[in-house]
């Protein structure tokens, strides 16, 4: 099989690319990716040799070269977001170009060539957020987006969700909750806090610290993205979870706790606009249909991430700097 991975040097599509070369050796994988803030090809150092990976560096957007390469594939998984809530609430212009106009040239480009197989990468966000007592989200809760960021995503769900019932194309959609584990970008909140704490920096804490996230180890999703390609029924939404509920707060001091550090280096922040105070996923859907559950319980994931930053010094520190931009210059002399 030969796929197209879009936004393949992100953080989830980097580990994506990692899970599939090794479970599916004589697969091929061209992962095309725009390198924005989050592209990091150093996630792929590894797997730059592989003769049976490609790199390409493009845009979404490109009607000519995504249908190009989407010619010569079987399925397309689309990664490819921006995805930082913060930055979309600084300036939502490229969310919405990315997410919503990225992903319609990648479905025309499916449909336009012998309707391909396409999964679509999103998230819990879409479905708004939850009080303390209210049920998980699940596969039927309404729309109720809050943030820009996340009402790009609801937008190009809806889309995806068209384009299989319009034109029959072959599709599916994952909505994962919060991932986190290696070669996470570290603007986000359990990296940046691991790193500020090696760096001798105090950890911000948005508002009270008692936003509530649902954490899904990594390398679980994409285990759940496999067996939805391979066994997922075509047309339908699975939501996927990671069965550990925790506040920020709580987060915040057990990598205090693993990094040996103390408590008085949380400094309290003034709330994030519009900040969602709790998400949850109900994964039954996935676990009944499908067999799949998460493996890997929050507290080992948080060990093996903790572990992974403090291996990974040059690699997080190459971000904070800005020197990891350089690595596609060297690799690629452009």
């Amino acid at each position: 099989m030969k796929l197209l991975v879009t936004g393949g040097a992100g953080f989830i599509g980097s580990n994506f690319i990692h899970y599939w070369l090794r479970k599916y050796p004589k697969d091929k994988i061209v992962n095309l990716d725009a390198l924005t803030y989050a592209g990091n090809l150093e996630n792929l150092k590894d797997v730059e040799s592989n003769p049976n990976y490609k790199f390409v560096k493009g845009d979404i957007c490109d009607k000519d070269l995504v249908n190009e390469l989407v010619k010569d594939v079987d399925v397309i998984v689309n990664f490819a977001a921006e995805s930082h809530v913060d930055r979309s609430i600084l300036d939502a212009e490229n969310f919405v170009r990315t997410n919503v106009l990225g992903t319609y040239t990648l479905l025309e480009a499916a449909k336009n060539n012998g309707n391909k197989r396409f999964h679509h990468i999103s998230t819990d966000e879409v479905f708004g957020h939850l009080g303390p007592n209210d049920p998980a989200f699940n596969e039927l809760t309404p729309y109720e987006p809050r943030s820009p960021y996340s009402a790009s995503k609801a937008a190009s769900d809806h889309l995806v969700r068209a384009y299989f019932h319009t034109f029959g194309l072959p599709v599916t959609i994952s909505n994962c909750s919060n991932n986190y584990g290696p070669f996470m970008f570290p603007e986000k909140i359990i990296p940046l806090f691991i790193t500020n704490l090696m760096e001798g920096k105090k950890v911000p804490v948005y508002g009270d610290g008692m936003n509530v996230r649902d954490w899904l180890f990594v390398e679980d999703h994409c285990q759940a993205i496999d067996l939805i390609l391979q066994k997922g029924k075509i047309g339908e939404t699975y939501c996927i979870g990671g069965n550990s509920e925790k506040p920020n707060i709580e987060i915040t001091k057990k990598i205090i706790e693993l990094m040996g550090k103390s408590e008085d280096m949380i400094e309290y922040v003034k709330d994030r606009l519009g900040h969602d105070r709790r998400y949850a996923i109900d994964f039954s859907k996935i676990k009944n249909e499908l067999g799949w559950e998460p493996q890997v319980s929050f507290e080992e994931g948080l060990k093996k991430t903790v572990e992974w930053y403090k291996n990974n010094e040059s690699w997080w520190k190459n971000i904070k700097t800005g020197d990891y931009k350089e690595y596609y210059k060297k690799q690629y002399g452009k």
